[in-house]
């Protein structure tokens, strides 16, 4: 068999939910979990020999219904959480619960590779990410470099930061965020970004993309720069300011293009820093010289380097983008 050969597993119902075991580090695994209206759901466990090119299998009931989302725990290879319909008073209702696999879950525990699909064990329920009050849950989203103790559901147009217990049987709402727009907007799915201590989060619903940062799940502002739109200003109860350079979403990925006449005596003086490599997205700098909620955030229509913000108790503070990055951006 060639080396880049594609290797295809086939499963006997209907899936669409799929994760890395982020947990694991050593071996190559997948789980996936199967959508049947008529039979036990299962997940799959999916080990793949990359020495040898072939695919090592073993199967869990999943009896609450059928699977629309499935995670893995960063921290804990066992314990893994699915968002799934069941059927109550004649109605689907689509809920979430974190789950634990059976001790002897790994690969080679049973007498033949096709023992755990004839006899499968049945997960563990540890808990229930329910919350009726808030929607029905889309998916639910590890914190990808935490202890496996925090996550959030998305449900409907809601988001929900849970917090889980020691034992992780009991999990609790420690704060919450709305999708707010015209219609019936809902979340069709997130990702929780790694980078920038894990406190910015993407969503999607239906054809747009947004942006949230997560210190207290509670935005008060955001703005773009109106001259440099990769420049974002975003205000919160945390009493913090944050401006952000987001290279990705700009439409100058490589830089604002002047004419010599246009820069002062100064900037010219930085032509040397042309032939460094391109900027990446980045927090630039976080100010903390509130002591209240910032509510509001705005840059200056005079002078695109220049911005204010404002706190609850009263103070406005005016500050500078960074003269290192404004000739970074210019040159």
């Amino acid at each position: 068999m060639e080396d880049d050969a594609p290797v295809i597993y086939g499963l006997e119902f209907q899936a669409r939910a799929l994760t890395a075991q982020t947990a694991e580090t050593d071996a190559v695994r997948f789980l996936v979990g199967t959508q049947s209206l008529k039979f036990d759901n299962q997940i799959h466990i999916i080990d793949f020999d990359d020495e040898n090119n072939i695919i090592n299998k073993n199967v869990l009931l999943h009896q609450a219904g059928e699977i629309w989302h499935i995670g893995a725990s960063p921290a804990d290879k066992a314990v893994l959480t699915t968002c799934y319909n069941k059927t109550s008073d004649s109605r689907v209702v689509s809920c979430a619960a974190v789950w634990r696999m059976p001790s002897d879950w790994e690969t080679g525990n049973h007498e033949s590779p096709d023992e755990s699909a004839h006899n499968p064990q049945t997960l563990e329920l540890l808990c229930h990410l329910d919350d009726s009050t808030h929607g029905n849950a889309a998916c639910v989203l590890w914190e990808p470099m935490g202890d496996g103790k925090r996550m959030i559901s998305l449900a409907d147009n809601h988001a929900l930061l849970w917090d889980l217990q020691e034992s992780s049987t009991q999990a609790t709402v420690s704060s919450t965020a709305t999708l707010e727009g015209k219609g019936q907007l809902k979340f069709t799915s997130g990702k929780w970004s790694p980078h920038h201590n894990c406190s910015q989060l993407a969503t999607a619903n239906d054809t747009a993309i947004r942006g949230w940062d997560l210190r207290t799940m509670r935005v008060w502002s955001v703005r773009y720069n109106h001259s440099h739109d990769q420049l974002v200003l975003t205000a919160s109860r945390d009493s913090r300011l944050i401006l952000s350079n987001m290279v990705s979403i700009s439409s100058e990925p490589f830089g604002h293009l002047v004419d010599d006449e246009e820069l002062s005596e100064g900037e010219e003086l930085h032509q040397e820093d042309k032939g460094k490599e391109p900027l990446k997205d980045s927090v630039v700098s976080t100010y903390e010289e509130h002591e209240d909620s910032v509510y509001a955030a705005e840059w200056s229509s005079a002078d695109p380097w220049l911005f204010a913000s404002l706190s609850y108790d009263g103070r406005l503070v005016i500050n500078r983008v960074p003269r290192a990055l404004k000739y970074r951006i210019l040159l």
